[in-house]
């Protein structure tokens, strides 16, 4: 099971970045319908799909980070 962080889309391309070591196209198509910027898949054989969990919890990382930067 590989897990990969959606970076980005370019036109029909979303740029992945799988297990936070490298950047990988997929054609948007591939993907689970609803995928979204920052959501976080997991790849196990030929099925992708969108761990909720896993999006929430770096979700909230970032927001706890962003916090952080940005106290007074």
């Amino acid at each position: 099971m590989i897990q990969g962080i959606v970076d980005r889309f370019e036109g029909n391309i979303a740029v992945v970045e799988i297990d936070g070591k490298e950047m990988k196209d997929f054609p948007k198509k591939t993907l689970p319908k609803g995928v979204k910027v920052g959501d976080m898949l997991i790849f196990d054989g030929d099925t992708i799909t969108i761990s909720r969990e896993g999006t929430e919890k770096l979700r909230k990382e970032i927001e706890d980070l962003m916090d952080e930067l940005f106290e007074d």
